[in-house]
């Protein structure tokens, strides 16, 4: 088990890696090379030789070895993002970049997302070393860069660059899952990702005939823009159901016990309750219109107009995806993807999820662990380009009132202390047995 010294490590690295701010505001605009540096440092400390990689300069990510005792074992990937997104200062209790121990809770951007797994993991880490810990197998540890905007210097470069350094690598674990989510009536559900949803960001274009403001004009590029983007917001998406979800669904509705009449799955997520949350954006495909961008004056009709679209797809469904985008756009507005990545879904009846699942009952006995498909995206897509199974597995025991999911890049992001500990010891437990 985790000593003393993992646990107050935890909370140490934590609060320095959030300090380092490593802010991605996008078009390139980061450096993570401080936090790299940091991570790299403390991985050295004990023994491993890290690796420091760029595509661009500063955008730096590290990558590291650990042994197994096991030759012929496959390999696991435990991987983290360094870099936050923005967060203003002004609208936060404690300075975003603080990293802030007040209360038994450190607070600052990246608490959740991701700095406290990175430091969860140079922890256990650090304990194995001074323990003399071997795994069972290979573990590659990889803290990325870029991850919030496209993983073109981080993960994706790393699969397309560096895929030796993951050789044997079949399955990696990383963010949002494994996190205590409360119900309101007591019950304590522990959610790990076995999919996730692709990414499909959308560039609209409409063009026509640019004239006076006062003039009668048929082919208004805005007026042909605004009747796209609304078809696309209001259109109802068909249930499609993954084997990911089918599975979340089934084992929820066990857990309150309910029939898993997957016949109708609107009535049964509206039986599950504040729970429905964990599924309820992952039976369908969406597209939610997010940017628009038209004119330089009001009296001036112009002759293009763009808007952005943020699109998500289920396994199995980009096809469909598209098609039905060409029918939303209509002929007189182009759309193309800006960003695309793959859909991803993993097995929710593997050994390795079993283990995630014993690792977390271990010192969460009362808790329910349950699959569940992501809405959104993480590095394991581009790693699957390497044939590498991605789960998401960040243990945090978190009290009644913190909700997990409203701290991904919200104001006042913060994660307890306790929370960190039993990360470490879950973590310890089953990358120990993996």
């Amino acid at each position: 088990m985790a000593d003393r010294q993992a646990l107050e490590e935890v909370v140490t690295f934590t609060s320095d890696l959030i300090r380092i701010d490593t802010t991605n505001r996008g078009g390139g605009d980061c450096q993570e090379r401080p936090a790299a540096e940091y991570a790299a440092a403390r991985l050295a400390e004990a023994g491993l030789t890290p690796t420091l990689l760029e595509r661009t300069k500063g955008r730096t990510n590290v990558v590291a070895r650990i042994e197994g005792s096991d030759p012929s074992a496959d390999a696991l990937l435990v991987h983290g993002h360094l870099d936050v997104v923005p967060a203003e200062a002004g609208d936060w209790t404690v300075h975003p970049f603080s990293g802030e121990v007040r209360d038994g809770v450190v607070w600052g951007r990246g608490a959740v997302d991701m700095k406290n797994m990175d430091a969860m993991i140079l922890a256990v880490a650090r304990h194995w070393a001074r323990q003399g810990v071997r795994p069972r197998r290979d573990i590659v540890i990889a803290f990325t860069a870029d991850e919030e905007a496209s993983a073109e210097d981080g993960s994706g470069f790393l699969a397309d660059r560096h895929a030796a350094l993951f050789e044997g690598c079949t399955e990696g674990v990383s963010e949002s899952g494994a996190f205590t989510f409360h119900d309101g009536s007591g019950r304590e559900l522990y959610p790990i990702a076995a999919g996730e949803r692709g990414t499909g960001w959308l560039k609209l274009t409409a063009r026509g005939r640019a004239g006076h403001g006062s003039k009668v004009n048929r082919d208004n590029a805005v007026t042909r823009l605004a009747a796209a983007v609304a078809r696309i917001g209001e259109h109802e998406w068909p249930l499609r159901l993954t084997p990911t979800v089918r599975a979340a669904l089934t084992e929820l509705a066990a857990v309150y016990r309910l029939a898993p009449d997957l016949d109708d799955v609107d009535g049964l997520l509206k039986k599950l309750g504040p729970a429905a949350a964990l599924v309820e954006a992952t039976v369908r495909n969406s597209a939610n219109p997010t940017m628009l961008d038209a004119g330089y004056k009001v009296n001036v009709i112009p002759g293009a107009a763009v808007a952005h679209v943020d699109g998500r797809f289920l396994p199995g469904t980009e096809d469909e995806f598209r098609t039905t985008l060409d029918l939303l756009t209509g002929p007189d507005v182009e759309w193309e993807f800006d960003h695309r990545e793959v859909a991803l879904q993993a097995p929710v009846d593997s050994p390795t999820f079993a283990k995630m699942r014993a690792a977390v009952e271990e010192f969460a006995p009362q808790g329910h662990v349950v699959p569940y498909c992501m809405s959104g995206g993480t590095d394991a897509k581009q790693f699957s380009r390497l044939g590498i199974t991605g789960y998401g597995f960040a243990p945090l025991k978190l009290p009644e009132g913190f909700d997990y999911q409203a701290l991904f890049h919200g104001v006042d992001e913060r994660v307890p202390v306790e929370a960190l500990h039993f990360g470490v010891r879950v973590l310890d437990r089953f990358l120990r047995t993996a």
